[in-house]
């Protein structure tokens, strides 16, 4: 048996322990991990010095990009916030053992349906060592085990983490084996064979390897392969607002999945906005590249082409275009999005509902930066990633988008064969106000 078999076992041994832990055991384990990140910081922060100066030297052979570069470094406030979403976590409520459904389909016949852990998650991640943390916590509190497989550029940072999490959490209680860290890249082709072990992947990095993982497993996979955001401003936009929005959609953090990508201007609007917008991304370094109208209010703008408007920078550079309708604007989106997040700056409430509902993407913004579509901004405590697609779950994915759910039918000495024939009982069929742990108390 491999080494990756051996931890995907043991991560399906510990899952069936972890579903029945107590809810107070893992927000204590959560805690726990937060102290002992706070405790280790120094540790970790040289592990991920040592992951950035290596990176450094890619960078320099132009093995990595710049934005990789920048998803890389932790800092002390970065640990800070990893600390504040896994305390975030422990005070959500439990998703596990909630009752979804329940009906009374005879006297003495009842059915409820609870939620439940999935069961082992496989994330496969980029170079982000905050993801780690944040995968980790959702799961733990989920009751679902995980293997993890983190990008090579931050091996040494992910290794830090993981050993903290591990010890704090299985000190605390929490199933030995719960959480596995597999390296090589080859592994990978192996996780991705093992639908006997784990229940959901959890991919997240660029659309081709997205892609890979999807066309080579029979497991089923959950995430988004890019972000590519759009901001239309409408002609009944402030300016003020749309200024302030554009600019921190791109430039507070342009290396994720949630920045905006390109912008789309109601031609009403464009000299007035367009202008000052300018200036504001010239000063902050952002390249613009733009269609002919863009371009004849801009000229130091470089000229869009059809690839700009499929393309995902992670980079200060912003591709704009010109339209002459919110439906003109609504069709660009859909034909090249992603399915991320899109938002429309207006103060016309017929333009926003349209634009509400018509642009199908899982998460769509009025008047806010695309920045906020994030777990932990959401209120979800984290996130494992977005999901573009709509079947299980959608968008940012919290604890809820960790469960799943199984019925329990409670009888005594009920048969099939009495609600059969001539003489059939019939069903009542009547909704019961009890929930489950209700009714378990009674078992």
């Amino acid at each position: 048996m491999s080494e990756v078999v051996e931890k995907a076992a043991a991560a399906r041994r510990a899952a069936l322990k972890l579903a029945n832990v107590t809810t107070g055991v893992k927000n204590s384990a959560l805690l726990k991990i937060a102290s002992a990140i706070l405790e280790s910081k120094e540790s970790i922060l040289e592990a991920n010095a040592e992951d950035l100066r290596a990176a450094e030297k890619l960078l320099k052979r132009g093995r990595i990009t710049s934005a990789l570069l920048q998803r890389l470094k932790l800092s002390e406030d970065k640990l800070k916030d990893i600390v504040k979403m896994i305390r975030s976590v422990a005070e959500l409520d439990d998703p596990v053992g909630r009752t979804l459904y329940a009906v009374e389909l005879d006297r003495g016949l009842e059915l409820y349906k609870v939620s439940c852990p999935i069961g082992v998650i496989g994330a496969i991640f980029e170079a982000r060592p905050d993801v780690l943390p944040q995968i980790s916590s959702l799961c733990l509190k989920s009751g679902n085990a995980v293997v993890l497989k983190g990008g090579s550029e931050a091996r040494r940072s992910n290794e830090a983490f993981f050993r903290v999490i591990k010890g704090a959490s299985e000190s605390a209680g929490i199933p030995t084996g719960w959480i596995q860290l597999i390296e090589a890249r080859r592994e990978v082709r192996e996780l991705l064979r093992l639908d006997d072990f784990i229940d959901l992947l959890v991919p997240r990095g660029s659309r081709e390897f997205v892609r890979y993982i999807q066309e080579n497993t029979r497991i089923p996979v959950l995430g988004h392969a890019e972000g590519l955001c759009h901001i239309y401003v409408d002609a009944d936009a402030d300016i003020d607002k749309a200024l302030k929005i554009c600019y921190d959609a791109k430039v507070q953090y342009p290396a994720v999945c949630n920045a905006v990508e390109t912008i789309l201007v109601h031609s009403r609007i464009a000299e007035r906005f367009l202008r000052p917008l300018g200036k504001l991304y010239s000063e902050a370094g952002v390249e613009i590249r733009g269609d002919e109208r863009v371009r004849k209010i801009l000229p130091s703008a470089k000229r869009a082409t059809e690839r700009d408007w499929r393309t995902e920078y992670l980079d200060l550079i912003i591709s704009i275009k010109v339209v002459d309708s919110i439906q003109e604007a609504i069709d660009h989106i859909n034909t090249y999005g992603s399915k991320h997040t899109d938002a429309i700056i207006t103060e016309d409430r017929k333009s926003a509902r349209l634009f509400l509902t018509a642009v199908d993407s899982s998460s769509v913004m009025l008047n806010a930066s695309t920045r906020f579509s994030d777990g932990y901004r959401y209120g979800l405590g984290a996130e494992v990633g977005i999901s573009t697609g709509k079947i299980h779950a959608r968008g940012p994915v919290g604890l809820e988008g960790l469960t799943t759910s199984k019925y329990y039918l409670l009888g005594d000495g009920h048969v099939v064969a009495d609600y059969l024939g001539s003489k059939a009982k019939p069903f009542t069929h009547r909704p019961l106000r009890k929930k489950w742990l209700e009714a378990e108390r009674k078992l």
